[in-house]
């Protein structure tokens, strides 16, 4: 069997997210133990008592999903699952640097960092209001291209999160989102509707967020990945520090192609896709790409030891 393992994105947030593998697993606690001190508070006490409103706030749920996955990482590697038996990583967007700290690529210090200050600078790069994006059904990655271009009007929009084979998220001027939405059903959707966040997130209108990121990357140490991660800019395996942080910057701006990641990584035989971390949409998203695939979700103390137990 040949595996690759997945890291979710945002919108796989919830309140008490890995607490029990924290409370079964000492390894996993250090986890948001870490974070904690590398953010200077406790992220680990609005994850398991906060509220979501707060949660949700991109600054926040960034380093908090990666929090996650890297502690159910670290629960699946002391029961003796290493991310090293991979045959690759990959991460939705922010998931992409859950995926580099699983490798080794990035420190989870390192990762904490910069994914707070990567929600920051994606959070005030638009006003709050003024971006939108919002998820087409049932349409191709072609035709939602397509449709963009025609509900733009000289506004910015484009194809942001090529998701699976029938949804593809667009992001842009919240008017040119909305007339998205309104003509996508004429268009052959099955169904568009707005998501709840709070800013156009892979689209030009990124362009400060990544002025910012590029100074953060800068400054952090990235070593070679010790398996291949999978870009989302590229959907294709990378093994060189130098060309991830270049990845990861244009990430900010460019389209998540998970879609294509994933039959990537069928194509070089992966035939069990494991998500790690909160939620299970990208499991969704898997089968509905490789569908010769098995595909499963580690979210609990108990995931963690059913896998370990069947690996």
């Amino acid at each position: 069997m040949k595996r690759a393992l997945i890291f979710p994105g945002q919108g796989a947030q919830a309140i008490g997210m890995g607490r029990d593998v924290a409370e079964a697993h000492p390894a996993a606690q250090a986890v948001f133990d870490e974070v904690d001190a590398a953010l200077g508070e406790s992220l680990s006490g609005l994850i398991w008592e906060g509220d979501i409103e707060t949660l949700t706030l991109t600054e926040n749920a960034q380093p908090a999903l990666m929090a996650t996955s890297m502690a159910v990482m670290r629960a699946l590697e002391a029961e003796g699952v290493s991310a090293e038996r991979a045959a690759y990583v990959a991460g939705h967007s922010l998931g992409e640097y859950s995926a580099l700290c699983a490798a080794g690529a990035l420190s989870l210090a390192d990762t904490a960092r910069l994914l707070r200050v990567r929600g920051r600078a994606m959070q005030q790069a638009v006003p709050v209001g003024e971006g939108a994006m919002a998820a087409i059904l049932g349409l191709d990655l072609a035709a939602v291209q397509a449709l963009a271009a025609e509900a733009a009007q000289g506004d910015c929009l484009s194809a942001a999160n090529d998701n699976d084979p029938a949804q593809v998220v667009v992001s842009g001027a919240r008017a040119a989102v909305e007339r998205a939405v309104d003509m996508a059903k004429g268009k052959g959707a099955k169904r568009a509707l707005l998501l709840p966040v709070s800013a156009p997130f892979h689209c030009a209108l990124m362009a400060p967020a990544a002025e910012v990121m590029a100074e953060a990357l800068a400054d952090v140490e990235i070593l070679d990945p010790k398996v291949p991660v999978v870009a989302n800019v590229t959907a294709a395996a990378v093994g060189d520090a130098a060309a991830i942080r270049g990845h990861l910057l244009d990430q900010v701006t460019g389209v998540v192609r998970w879609r294509e990641s994933v039959a990537w990584m069928a194509a070089q035989g992966v035939d069990q896709f494991v998500e790690v971390g909160a939620g299970k949409a990208l499991s969704g998203m898997v089968r509905r790409i490789a569908k010769e695939a098995t595909v499963r979700a580690v979210n609990t103390a108990a995931d963690v030891a059913a896998f370990a137990a069947d690996t």
